[in-house]
Formats: C-alpha cells, sequence, structure tokens
C-alpha cells in the first residue's frame, strides 16, 4: 500500500511538472535560416537577426549586402550589440539609451509579434540619437503586439561609420552611392520586412514607419527618396525636424576630412580608412545626418515636400513643448542670446517679458521643431491626410522641476512602456492614461491609416490649422501658436534652396 502511495504521489508531482512546463519557444524561418526566439504574456518576440552582412573590411563604408545564411536553428532570444557608438565607461545608458557590447557586425533587427497573428500590420522603427548613438534593441514592443501590432525595431550604422564622406571612399566606390550608409542600412531593412515579415504574421502591404529624432529625420528621408518607394504605407515623424538646408556630396567629404584631422586620425586611401580601428572612428565627430548624396538622395525631404514628390501616404508628424532641452540646461552662454534677431522681440512677447534665455528656448523649439511639422503637414495634406500634434504632458514625478516636455519625452506614452530606468512605482495614473491614449492614436493609424483615439476625433491637417495636443488635458487646438509659427517659417524658408 505505501508503494502504491508513493508511487500515485511521484505521478502527480510529474503530471504537475508536465502541466507547468513552459511552453515551447516560438519559431519562425526567414530567408536565411530558422530563428528561435522567445515568447512573454504579450507577444513572440526575435532579436538580433541579421537583415544585412556585417560591413567590415572591404564593406565598410558601403552599401548594406545580403546577409549570409546559417544552418540549424539560430539563438534569437538575447539582443545583439549596439553599433559602435561612444559609451559611458561607467557602464550607464548613453544619451541614446544604449550601453553593452557594441560591434561593426551591428546590422541586426528585432521582431515583437502577436501570438497567432495573422495578416496584422506593421509598425517599423527607426530610434534616435543624433545619428551617433542608440539601438533597436533598447525599445520593448510588446505592448504593440498585445493591440495586434507586428512591431519591428532595428540598427544602422551611426557616426562616422553612418554618414562619412571621403574623397578616398567616392573614388574607391566607382559607380556605389556612398556616405549615406545608415540611412541605405534602414531602407535594406524595410526591405527585409517586405521579404520576411508574413512569416511572423505580418502584412508587408500594410507597413507604417515611424521615428523619433534622428529616426524622425530619417523617416522624412525615406519618404523623399525613390529608394524608398513601396517599402511602406504610412509614416510617423516624432521631433524629426522638417526644414533641411542641402548639404552636397562635395560639401560632406570636406567634412569628413576636417573631422578626421581635427580627431588625430591619419589615413589617405580607402585600404587606410577601412583598417582604421573602430575605437579611432567612434572618436570622429561632425554633423552626422542624412544628405544629398546625389544617388541614393538627391535632395532634401524639404524640397521634395515643396515639389510635390514626396511620398503621398497616410502621415502624423509632431513635436514636443521642451524641445529646448537639447540646448542643455542654462543659462546659456551671451554669444547665443545675442544671435536672438530683434523682430523675434514683437512676436513673442510673453517670451520676451521673461528674458532672453526663455526667448531663445521658444525660438529653437518653435524654429527647429515646431514650425517644421505644421509646415510639413500642411505640404502632405492636400493628397493622402496628416495629422499634427504637440506633446505637452510632463510626468508628475518631474512637475517640481521642470513645466515643458523635453526632446524624446513622449517616447514611453507613444510604446506605453516605461523602459528600463523608470521603475512603475514612479508611473502615476495620470502618466498611464495618457499613454494609454496616445498608444492608442499610434496602434489605430498603424491598422487602418487614421488616428481614432480619445472622446475627440482628432481631425485631419487643413486651412483651419487644427493640431491634437496631449497634454494634462489633451484635446484638439486650432490656430495654435500661429503667428509664432508663421513668422519662423517666413524666415526660414527664403534659406532652404527651395524653388
Amino acid at each position: 500500500m505505501r508503494r502504491l502511495v508513493i508511487g500515485l504521489a511521484s505521478a502527480t508531482l510529474a503530471g504537475s511538472a508536465w502541466a507547468q512546463a513552459p511552453a515551447p519557444a516560438p519559431r519562425a524561418t526567414v530567408e536565411t535560416g530558422v530563428l528561435v526566439g522567445e515568447a512573454n504574456d504579450r507577444a513572440n518576440i526575435f532579436r538580433n537577426i541579421p537583415y544585412a552582412a556585417p560591413p567590415v573590411g572591404a564593406l565598410r563604408w558601403a552599401p548594406p549586402q545580403p546577409a549570409a545564411k546559417w544552418r540549424g536553428d539560430r539563438d534569437a532570444a538575447k539582443a545583439g550589440p549596439s553599433c559602435p557608438q561612444p559609451m559611458n565607461p561607467n557602464g550607464a545608458p548613453n544619451t541614446g539609451g544604449a550601453n553593452g557590447p557594441i560591434s561593426e557586425d551591428c546590422l541586426q533587427l528585432n521582431v515583437f509579434a502577436p501570438k497567432q497573428a495573422k495578416a496584422a500590420p506593421v509598425m517599423v522603427w527607426i530610434h534616435g540619437g543624433s545619428h551617433r548613438t542608440g539601438a533597436g534593441w533598447i525599445y520593448d514592443g510588446s505592448n504593440f503586439a498585445r493591440d495586434g501590432v507586428v512591431v519591428v525595431t532595428i540598427n544602422y550604422r551611426l557616426g562616422a561609420l553612418g554618414y562619412f564622406a571621403h574623397p578616398a571612399l567616392t573614388a574607391a566606390a566607382g559607380s556605389q552611392p556612398v556616405g549615406n550608409y545608415g540611412l541605405m542600412d534602414q531602407i535594406a531593412a524595410l526591405r527585409w520586412v517586405q521579404r520576411n515579415i508574413a512569416k511572423f504574421g505580418g502584412d508587408p502591404q500594410n507597413v507604417t514607419v515611424f521615428g523619433e529624432s534622428a529616426g524622425g529625420m530619417s523617416t522624412l528621408a525615406i519618404l523623399a527618396t525613390p529608394e524608398g518607394k513601396g517599402l511602406y504605407r504610412k509614416a510617423i515623424v516624432q521631433s524629426g525636424l522638417g526644414w533641411f538646408e542641402p548639404k552636397t556630396l562635395a560639401e560632406q567629404e570636406k567634412a569628413g576630412v576636417d573631422a578626421l584631422a581635427k580627431a588625430g586620425v591619419t589615413a589617405a586611401t580607402a585600404e587606410e580608412l577601412r583598417a582604421l580601428p573602430v575605437e579611432k572612428l567612434v572618436a570622429v565627430n561632425a554633423q552626422f545626418a542624412p544628405f544629398t548624396d546625389g544617388k541614393v538622395m538627391t535632395e532634401t525631404a524639404t524640397q521634395a515636400l515643396a515639389a510635390g514628390r514626396f511620398a503621398d501616404v497616410p502621415l502624423i508628424i509632431g513635436w514636443n513643448s521642451g524641445e529646448d532641452s537639447l540646448m542643455g540646461p542654462g543659462p546659456l552662454p551671451p554669444a547665443q542670446l545675442a544671435q536672438i534677431p530683434p523682430i523675434a522681440r514683437a512676436v513673442y512677447r510673453e517670451e520676451a517679458a521673461e528674458g532672453d534665455e526663455r526667448l531663445a528656448r521658444a525660438l529653437f523649439t518653435d524654429r527647429i521643431f515646431g514650425g517644421p511639422a505644421r509646415w510639413v503637414a500642411a505640404k502632405a495634406a492636400p493628397g493622402q491626410p496628416a495629422w499634427l500634434y504637440h506633446f505637452s504632458y510632463v510626468a508628475t514625478r518631474m512637475r517640481p522641476s521642470v513645466n515643458t516636455s523635453a526632446h524624446a519625452a513622449e517616447i514611453p506614452y507613444v510604446w506605453e512602456y516605461w523602459g528600463r530606468r523608470t521603475p512603475m512605482s514612479v508611473v502615476s495614473d495620470e502618466d498611464k492614461a495618457v499613454a494609454t491614449l496616445m498608444h492608442a492614436c499610434w496602434v489605430t493609424f498603424a491598422k487602418a491609416g487614421k488616428p481614432q483615439c480619445g472622446k475627440e476625433a482628432w481631425p485631419a491637417y487643413d486651412g483651419s490649422d487644427p493640431l491634437m495636443e496631449f497634454g494634462a488635458d489633451s484635446g484638439i487646438r486650432t490656430g495654435f501658436r500661429k503667428p509664432k509659427l508663421d513668422a519662423v517659417q517666413a524666415v526660414a524658408l527664403p534659406t532652404l534652396g527651395l524653388k
């Protein structure tokens, strides 16, 4: 009898262990091989998926090439390395949110897919970081997947490896495009999505490309280049500027030569440049961003919009109330304050009354972000609809010290995810409510090409100058800061090489 009881107990325990065994890891077969990811309660997740060959050796400063196939299963449960960029010595995340290992072998992406997804809408995220920092693995798309959207986050080449031009590299490239390697990587990732996303339950005919800051600038560049045509159906630009001065390949080459000299890096030939240790290139600093190289980009996004050659797709675009956080903490140097044009004091009376510091910061936000966003929406609106937003919400925990929404502050609300550095214990119910609203706007736009969120319908941009404000009291505004945005537009447009 004792043996029978023990046997029954053992069988019961074994059955319990079997019943509680974890579900098998999700699998997907893409063009290069089999991936084995991981799952949480909201998504199937696949990380560190190569979408192009490692850009090393002869492929450093070359257009992205196809990724190699592999045999057997590839572990896709762990994040891959970030692309080379300046990192904090203490291991803390840098300004782009990245830490951990870096490698030139970094052209990989991550997929967050709804469980049992079939023909689900797809969103491809291009991270920000001034084209110098950041990584796709930082962003958790599980809540988008929970709501029925496949999210793809990508790495792309940064800094001197991503947007560097040099006469020796141009000569060695022959007919190949040069300089915009980061932009070429982004386009290669979108092409990968077209070929492979159905394997994760995504619909390649319903792709929304979206990004913030440098990622927003990149999104505008993709919408302006013929290379991106057909790779997306909708776009979202978060704090992505919109007014760009033309910069030629020759100018970028000169900037590259000057930047090498300033960093004390000696190399004159393509072979010498490609032999440089990556650490030396990480230290090279210049104005890195997409530019008119003449092949991949033949005009700026501003020029394409003005000429009617910009991609005609549904668009959401907007900016934050405190974009001047990019200027750093005050006080601003006197030389910078001296650049305030006298006419600004007449238009910005309230800000001028608070002092030159406040005035300079307001001008920065409107000139670099607000004015361009409104202008892009107005130019895009006659075709497919465009929706304009302004993000002014300040998290409850921040209100004792700040009263405007800093650059990039909207990201946690879009993703409904506060990241690795913000414990949920400091996130208030009010914060969560704004995130629920904004996230729903992005999700419904991805699904149907129109943001449907909140109690008040968000109208497409038109002559009445409407926008959605996400703030302490979210809602529709008309003629938002109109005299000020009109003024900065009148000053800026003549400088942009438009016809």
